[in-house]
């Protein structure tokens, strides 16, 4: 890794419920657990994966370190910043150090506005710069992202899917961010183009040492881009570590049956399937214990009762799982 050891952010015990409509008129309300007591921490320049299943709360952790949502419960640090409760001014502010690259590409960008005024735009909100220097930041954005000059005059609708991503990493690197959240940034190109998009990525990151929580359920994408990954499950992290100890010993079951689904370039290569079976629990009835014991085919009564700890597996990986050892 080359980020060193200085943390950049830190989600420390962090709880976001909503409440959800009751069951009756007079009935009581039921609780959405979005995320459950979750820790991680970022270190500068490095890249970490959080991945799961869709609902899993991967995308309210995002905005939790964005400061668009502030935590039931918990706290969370940016650069030496606490985000869990910033008025606008403090939430503008953090912009400035904590950028977004959404998933829809096209839908997050302004159809009436041309590109390079969009990419401006944090420039002239936060009064970097004179006017020149402004207009001179934005062509070499385009340049970094391997565009020509010539986009800044364009629209949204004239150009494609992938040319849209690359404007928007530009647009995130504006204020120059120490922190990008991607937020599937890849899923809806097709995959010639996400191949391009996250060799970009990767040279972003090495370029420019910011950081990334990629937020993502395609495991290859995060193998190739992030060091260390968190692995999602109805609002907990199960597991986490470095990326390559994980992918070579998975130790929580549902790791396993996330690994054991990941297409194989090579049939005769492929992984015997691990299967859970049944559906994902609704966040607003968790079961009791280990949130994966409805599925997992090595539930025991200990699962059913008690809440696994995140445990150390040797040197680099954490699980939480009553029977790894």
């Amino acid at each position: 890794m080359n980020h060193g050891t200085s943390t950049l952010a830190e989600v420390e015990n962090v709880v976001r419920h909503y409440a959800g409509p009751r069951e009756s008129l007079f009935g009581q309300r039921r609780f959405v657990h979005a995320v459950d007591g979750i820790d991680l921490v970022i270190h500068q320049g490095e890249a970490v994966g959080l991945v799961g299943e869709s609902g899993c709360g991967k995308s309210t952790v995002g905005r939790l370190i964005q400061g668009i949502e502030s935590p039931t419960s918990g706290r969370v640090r940016v650069d030496g910043i606490d985000v869990s409760d910033l008025d606008a001014a403090g939430r503008r502010n953090l912009g400035r150090h904590v950028q977004t690259i959404y998933q829809n590409p096209v839908g997050s960008l302004d159809p009436r506005v041309r590109i390079g005024r969009q990419i401006r735009e944090p420039l002239d909100i936060h009064k970097v710069g004179t006017p020149a220097e402004r207009r001179d930041r934005v062509i070499d954005l385009l340049d970094n992202v391997g565009l020509s000059a010539r986009y800044a005059d364009r629209f949204p609708h004239e150009v494609s899917g992938g040319e849209a991503q690359r404007i928007v990493i530009a647009r995130a690197l504006t204020l120059k961010p120490k922190l990008i959240i991607c937020d599937e940034p890849v899923s809806s190109l097709d995959v010639a183009i996400q191949r391009q998009v996250v060799r970009l990525l990767t040279d972003i990151k090495d370029r420019f040492n910011v950081a990334y929580l990629f937020i993502s359920h395609d495991l290859n994408v995060v193998r190739e881009i992030c060091e260390r990954v968190a692995i999602m499950y109805l609002g907990q992290i199960v597991e986490e570590g470095e990326t390559e100890s994980i992918f070579r010993r998975p130790a929580h079951p549902y790791t396993q049956a996330l690994l054991s689904a990941v297409p194989r370039p090579d049939p005769r290569a492929r992984a015997a399937a691990f299967l859970l079976t049944g559906d994902v629990p609704s966040p607003s009835d968790v079961p009791p214990g280990c949130r994966l014991n409805t599925r997992c085919p090595y539930a025991a009564e200990a699962c059913r009762n008690s809440v696994p700890a995140l445990v150390p597996m040797g040197l680099s990986q954490r699980a939480a799982c009553h029977f790894v050892a």
